[in-house]
């Protein structure tokens, strides 16, 4: 019989089928981080369980740590709780641990697939929305709540429907400055922040074959910004170069073995999914958002939208969300003006997103009066720009080059836009309040937020 590449991955960890209820799945990795995890580990303390295979549970700090003196104690008291309490839960529960100072340390959606801990073929779960990004290479990678943190680490399962499936196949050739971002924003924007509710998304098609990995992170990790349980991506000849040799990655026979396994980890030809949608690489330009929704999103060249444009019950939404923004209905959004660009968080962090725009932005400086914040994903990622003198092109354009967090992608740090305040964000959120009080942000690709760190105000990358 014919699978998709989820039903595959799913019916291999299926421990058993409630009859009328939801699956016990096995689930391969568990990552878990400072924000989501202490109350689980307190109801493993309260119900006197262990946790039942600790090996398979990777721990980092990111989401509260500062990303400038990472040396120093964290100032704020809440954020210092939480570090400190994720160091004790870990030596207490004997977990691996990546907390700052360590050369692992990083955003947890980053250094999964960096260090070969993220496979194809793997069930991956944590207690973060953004943990669709490990679909990327192949696995069944979702967010979990934090009663859901606690069922895993005491059994290493979780109680799971079964999602339908869709496809989204995005066929063609890029454009000049068009980027994984702009194609996952496109897409977002053409079915909405709920369009794939109760799916999980398969992404497919000649133009998601040709992307990095890295970029192909992106695109999954975005997938619930449209209301999806994740999203993936069949691994290939790319997936596999990327994972060869990397410190967790298979080695030797144990390699061959699993490369075997992984080549057949991908959709039959005449598999059924309950939808399917068609997309093509051309018709998508540098993509910004207007709204305060990942759906609110158009073309650079393009105005934010009339109301006639639009149905009557996306109408109350609209308003209150171009109220908050302070923005014009019909109004172009290019010439929009910035006061702070943050390239950074788990959706564009990586060495590739920094690549991009230290090539754009070398030899030139910033806009007078905007402040840039780059913030690596990783220990790893900030090693290797400083290797490649990365570090010297961004201090040169008036760039400011931090250490790994999550930073000002979530108002949970010391990394906050101040109120009122336009911040062009490569994160994935553009929720009222999501990068502090009352702050606004306009999301978009790491080539159209240094666009605007270099003109001060919203631009068509493809005209520098």
């Amino acid at each position: 019989m014919s699978k998709t590449l989820f039903e595959k991955i799913w019916e291999k960890h299926v421990v058993r089928q409630l009859d009328g209820g939801p699956a016990v799945l096995y689930i391969d990795r568990h990552f878990i981080h400072e924000v989501t995890s202490p109350q689980a580990f307190k109801g493993l303390e309260q119900r006197g369980l262990p946790v039942f295979r600790p090996k398979q549970v990777v721990a980092t700090a990111d989401h509260n740590v500062p990303t400038v003196d990472q040396h120093l104690p964290i100032k704020e008291a809440l954020s210092r709780i939480q570090v400190e309490q994720l160091h004790e839960n870990c030596a207490k529960y004997g977990i691996e641990l990546y907390g700052l100072g360590h050369p692992f340390q990083g955003i947890v959606h980053v250094i999964g697939p960096e260090l070969g801990v993220t496979q194809p073929g793997m069930t991956i779960v944590c207690g973060d929305s953004h943990t669709s990004t490990h679909g990327a290479f192949g696995a069944i990678a979702f967010g979990i709540g934090t009663s859901e943190v606690e069922m895993v680490l005491a059994t290493q399962c979780l109680l799971q429907s079964k999602p339908k499936t869709m496809r989204i196949n995005v066929e063609g050739d890029l454009g000049t400055g068009v980027t994984a971002k702009d194609i996952i924003l496109y897409v977002i924007a053409q079915i909405s922040a709920s369009g794939a509710t109760g799916y999980f998304v398969e992404y497919a098609g000649s133009a998601i074959r040709k992307l990095s990995m890295e970029a192909r992170m992106t695109i999954c990790n975005m997938s619930i910004e449209m209301g999806a349980r994740g999203g993936m991506i069949a691994p290939d000849e790319t997936t596999f170069a990327y994972l060869q040799g990397r410190d967790f990655a298979p080695k030797g026979e144990a390699w061959d073995a699993q490369l075997a396994y992984w080549k057949t980890l991908y959709s039959d030809t005449d598999a059924r999914f309950d939808l399917e949608l068609h997309f093509k690489a051309e018709d998508i330009e540098p993509m910004v958002t207007y709204g305060t929704n990942p759906g609110m999103g158009i073309a650079v060249t393009a105005a934010v939208p009339a109301e006639e444009t639009l149905a009557e019950k996306d109408l109350p939404a609209y308003r209150k969300a171009l109220e908050y923004m302070g923005l014009q209905a019909g109004k172009a959004i290019q010439g929009q003006k910035i006061d702070y660009v943050f390239i950074g968080s788990c959706t564009n962090s990586r060495i590739e997103d920094l690549r991009q725009v230290a090539a754009l932005v070398a030899g030139k400086q910033k806009a007078p009066g905007v402040e840039v914040w780059v913030v690596p994903g990783s220990k790893q990622v900030e090693e290797q720009a400083r290797r490649e003198g990365l570090d010297k092109i961004f201090e040169a354009a008036g760039f400011n080059l931090r250490q790994p967090g999550c930073s000002a992608c979530l108002g949970m740090n010391e990394d906050k836009i101040p109120a009122g305040k336009y911040c062009i964000s490569t994160s994935n959120r553009n929720f009222e309040g999501r990068q502090g009080p009352n702050a606004r942000t306009l999301l978009a690709s790491p080539l159209t937020a240094a666009a605007a760190a270099l003109t001060g105000e919203v631009s068509d990358v493809r005209n520098l």
